[in-house]
C-alpha cells in the first residue's frame, strides 16, 4: 500500500492496529513500509524510555559515551556532581554534534566546528567573542532528554513534555541487581551486527524459543527453553531443581521472584540446565571474579526485558546487555556488551573469545532467521500467520504492547 502523505499512514495504521487478531503476526506493511516505520519511531522510540548503555561505562565526571536514536544523536555524560545526564548532541550554534566518538572522557563538551563549549551540566560556557554584546549564554545550553538510572543501567525518554512512568519498575531493577553492583563493572568485549529485519522482527525473534532447538546448539548447551515454573514445558524435575536453587539464594539473599509491570519490563530469575553455571560452552564461569557480592556462582540467569529496545542476561560471573536501533524499515542494529568486575585482567582472569563465544554464534544465527524473515514478508504471497500459544506468548505479549503504546500516542497526539 502507499500513502500520499504521513496523515494518511497513521489513519492506516491506527484502522490497522485495531482491526488486528492478536493471535497472528502483523500485516505486511508494518515489517517493511517507510511511512509506518517513520510512525514506529515517531510514537515509540521517540516517546518511550529506551535503555542506551551501563553507568560503568561513564564512570567518573567527563567520561561520555553517545547513541543514535533515529535521526536524534543523543549523548550521555557523568557530571561532577556524579549525576548522569543525556543530552541532546547538538550545538545550539549551527546543529552539528558537538561529540563525534562513540565513546570519551573530557573535562568541557567542545564542538568540533567553531569550539562552542559547554559544561558537563549542558550549560553553554563559551562561544567566542563574536556573537555581540547582546548575546546571552544562558539561552544557548544543550537542550537536555529524560535520563533515569537504576541498577547500572542507563534510559533515556526523548519525549518533548512528561515522560511515562517508570518508577516502580527502577525501584525493583535497583534491588534486584543490588548482589551485581554493576557501577564496579566494566565493558569487556562488544559487538554491533547490522540486520536487514524490521525492528519488531528482531524482537520477535527474542522473544520466543520456539526455533531454538532448530537454530542455537551453542546456547542450548546451558539455556532452558522455557524462563517460568508456570511454563506447560517445565518438568516436574525441573520444578524440584528450581525450589532446591531458590533456596541457595535466599540463603545468599540474592531476589528471585518473577516480577512484571505489565507487559513492558520483566525480570525473572532461572537456573541453567544442571550441571552448568553459566552461558559459556561448558558452562564453566568465563571468568574468575564474580560480580559485586556474589558468592554462588550457581545464579542462573537473571533475564530483563524492557520493551522496546533490550533484553539482558545477568549471571554470576559475567552479565550480557542488547540493545536495539531501528535504521530503517528493513534494517536495524542489535549491540551486545559483555561485562565483567573491573578488576577482572584480560588474560588472567577471563579469554574474551572464551567469554563471547556463544552469544557471538547466537547473535549471528538470529540475524539469519530475522532476515530470512523479513524477505518472506516482503512476499506478495506472506499473510499473518497464526502464533503458537505454548511457545509464542512472548511475542504475543509484545505485540500487544507494541499494538496499545502505539494507538495511546496515535490517540493522544490527535487531541
Amino acid at each position: 500500500m502507499t500513502y500520499s502523505n504521513i496523515d494518511d499512514a497513521r489513519r492506516e495504521m491506527s484502522q490497522t492496529l485495531n482491526e488486528r487478531s492478536r493471535q497472528l503476526s502483523l500485516p505486511r506493511a508494518l515489517y517493511n513500509d517507510p511511512f509506518l516505520f517513520r510512525i514506529d519511531m515517531e510514537e515509540v522510540f521517540m516517546k518511550e524510555w529506551l535503555f542506551v548503555g551501563m553507568t560503568c561505562e561513564v564512570p567518573k565526571p567527563g567520561a561520555y559515551i553517545t547513541v543514535e536514536i533515529g535521526q536524534n544523536p543523543v549523548l550521555i555524560v557523568r557530571d561532577r556532581d556524579n549525576q548522569v545526564r543525556a543530552f541532546h548532541n547538538v550545538c545550539r550554534h549551527r546543529g552539528s554534534r558537538v561529540c563525534t566518538a562513540d565513546k570519551g572522557l573530557v573535562a568541557n563538551l567542545t564542538c568540533p566546528y567553531h569550539q562552542w563549549t559547554y559544561d558537563l551540566k549542558g550549560n553553554l560556557l563559551y562561544a567566542g567573542t563574536e556573537m555581540g554584546d547582546s548575546f546571552d549564554k544562558s539561552e544557548f545550553g544543550l537542550k537536555p532528554a529524560h535520563c533515569e538510572t537504576a541498577g547500572g543501567f542507563i534510559y533515556v525518554c526523548l519525549a518533548e513534555g512528561e515522560p511515562p512512568e517508570i518508577d516502580d519498575y527502577l525501584s525493583e531493577l535497583d534491588a534486584y541487581m543490588d548482589p551485581y553492583d554493576m557501577e564496579n563493572a566494566k565493558v569487556a568485549a562488544e559487538s554491533t551486527l547490522e540486520e536487514n529485519a524490521n525492528w519488531k522482527l528482531v524482537i520477535e525473534n527474542n522473544r520466543e524459543c520456539y526455533h531454538c532447538s532448530g537454530s542455537h546448539p551453542e546456547l542450548l548447551r546451558t539455556l532452558l527453553e522455557w524462563d517460568d515454573t508456570t511454563d506447560p514445558r517445565a518438568t516436574p524435575e525441573f520444578k524440584e531443581y528450581y525450589a532446591r536453587q531458590a533456596a541457595e539464594w535466599d540463603r545468599e539473599r540474592i531476589p528471585h521472584k518473577h516480577v512484571e509491570f505489565g507487559l513492558q519490563n520483566r525480570i525473572v530469575r532461572m537456573p541453567l540446565k544442571e550441571g552448568t553455571a553459566v552461558m559459556t560452552m561448558d558452562g564453566k564461569p568465563a571468568c574468575r571474579k564474580k560480580l559485586g557480592r556474589i558468592q554462588n556462582q550457581n545464579l542462573g540467569s537473571m533475564r530483563i526485558l524492557h520493551l522496546p529496545n533490550s533484553w539482558n542476561h545477568m549471571q554470576s560471573d559475567h552479565a550480557i546487555v542488547f540493545m536495539v536501533q531501528p535504521i530503517s524499515a528493513q534494517k536495524t542494529l542489535v549491540t551486545t556488551k559483555w561485562l565483567v568486575h573491573k578488576d577482572a585482567v584480560e588474560g588472567v582472569d577471563y579469554d574474551v573469545s572464551r567469554l563471547r563465544y556463544v552469544w557471538d554464534q547466537t547473535n549471528k544465527q538470529d540475524r539469519e532467521l530475522a532476515e530470512q524473515n523479513q524477505r518472506g514478508i516482503n512476499s506478495t504471497a506472506y499473510q499473518p500467520g497464526p502464533y503458537s500459544q505454548t511457545y509464542e506468548f512472548g511475542v504475543i505479549n509484545f505485540l500487544d504492547w507494541y499494538t496499545e503504546t502505539v494507538l495511546k500516542n496515535l490517540i493522544h497526539d490527535s487531541l
